[in-house]
């Protein structure tokens, strides 16, 4: 059924619970800054945490469902199926569906993987999702070109129809490479400065200046007799209380100040530049992580579509096949499938919703109950009505006659919905 597990073979094991097989291809965490990297280090940066826990969190919280389809391109929820519980209200004994979904995108954001066991009740229908930590999973290539799994110290290897596995970029098609080992140097970078910066405010390395004496004056063994100089002139003339006062220096003494490093002098530049670079991983607009040096009120709504688009729907599209993959039965794959809804995110300020949902009602394509669906309202009697303009109209057929009761009836109404509309 497997293939060899002999390392270094065209029949290999594809990964391992230490992660040897990618760390020999992208290292093994160590970069030239000195720092070492890992998944758990690069989550105390600041950026990266802020990163990987917004596309985390953004995902848990949007609205999760399971249709089941309908003819003429209907969909209702599926409430019925038993898939839908766990989707919805419970996918496990101790976790929420918030909770199990943003650890999901954790895992996956931080290791490239997230693995959940499929608890299956005797129909074939999922019962339950488990978390399993990427640590204890073993990714193997099956002799049928499938992917099988060895999980912990279970002996047998277990079959794709009981893994939930979510997977990012991959070099072998099997298990996702890792974000941050990918990115070992940037993340390291960013790791490196602010130990640095740490260590220094926690030593006081740094010193203000010198006191110099004269090469021909008499040398001052009396170590006792230095530290009382220094002392002496640090109280009378460090801090802020005593900024500008006058000193005098005898003996021919000197005093010269120590200017600050390049490292120093660019600290902050560099904090920033790690930091931008820590955001590129995951295509994050500066101002989604609280960057707000270049951001103003006429872009943040831009920057969130960007975000939607270009960095959050690629992750929600990995999410939602591979649930049709590992949850539905091949049975239920034509007539069921599973959506994330993003057109919260997608809606824009309320001036610009209202206009969009007037010309929808206008035209022809929203009903009052469908634009009370987008602003989470409930439906109202006689919502459902589509209007028509009189003027889209087959164009041999002529104007309409407006002294006609039954057309200028359909233009009032039209004109009393679009009122009744802009008036909420």
């Amino acid at each position: 059924m497997f293939l060899s597990k002999q390392r270094g073979s065209a029949q290999s094991v594809v990964s391992s619970p230490d992660g040897s097989v990618w760390r020999s291809l992208i290292g093994s965490g160590r970069n030239s800054s000195g720092s070492k990297v890992t998944p758990e280090s690069a989550l105390g940066v600041p950026i990266v945490q802020n990163c990987v826990t917004l596309l985390a969190e953004s995902i848990a919280q949007l609205p999760l469902e399971l249709y089941h389809r309908k003819g003429n391109g209907q969909r209702d929820a599926a409430i019925n199926h038993p898939l839908y519980d766990v989707l919805r209200y419970q996918p496990n004994g101790f976790q929420t569906p918030y909770e199990h979904r943003e650890g999901s995108q954790l895992a996956a954001g931080l290791r490239g993987n997230s693995y959940s066991f499929i608890e299956r009740g005797d129909d074939g229908n999922v019962t339950a999702l488990w978390p399993i930590h990427n640590d204890k999973v073993t990714v193997y290539k099956g002799g049928d070109m499938l992917p099988y799994y060895q999980v912990g110290a279970f002996p047998d290897r277990l079959p794709m129809r009981q893994i939930h596995h979510v997977r990012w970029h991959s070099h072998n098609y099997y298990e996702g490479l890792s974000p941050i080992m990918l990115h070992a140097e940037a993340v390291g970078l960013a790791q490196a400065v602010r130990q640095y910066t740490g260590k220094s405010f926690a030593n006081g390395v740094s010193v203000s200046g010198v006191i110099e004496r004269p090469r021909e004056a008499p040398a001052i063994k009396d170590q006792g007799s230095i530290d009382r100089v220094l002392d002496q002139w640090g109280s009378k003339f460090g801090g802020m209380d005593n900024a500008k006062k006058v000193a005098m220096l005898q003996e021919g003494m000197t005093f010269k100040p120590v200017s600050m490093t390049n490292v120093d002098a660019e600290i902050i530049g560099i904090l920033k530049l790690s930091g931008v670079d820590c955001a590129r991983i995951y295509k994050i607009p500066l101002p989604m992580v609280n960057d707000l040096d270049k951001a103003n009120y006429n872009t943040i709504e831009q920057l969130l579509i960007q975000f939607v688009v270009f960095s959050l729907l690629p992750w929600v599209k990995r999410h939602e096949q591979s649930m049709m993959r590992d949850f539905l039965l091949p049975k239920d794959r034509r007539d069921y499938f599973i959506e994330f809804n993003l057109s919260g995110l997608m809606r824009g300020d309320q001036k610009s919703r209202y206009e969009a949902y007037a010309i929808g009602r206008q035209w022809g394509w929203l009903s009052v109950n469908d634009i009370r669906r987008l602003e989470n309202m409930p439906p109202v009697a006689g919502g459902d009505i589509y209007l028509q303009p009189l003027n889209m109209i087959d164009a041999g057929k002529g104007m309409p006659d407006l002294k006609d009761p039954k057309v200028r009836a359909q233009l009032e109404l039209q004109q009393h919905e679009l009122e009744r509309m802009l008036a909420q």
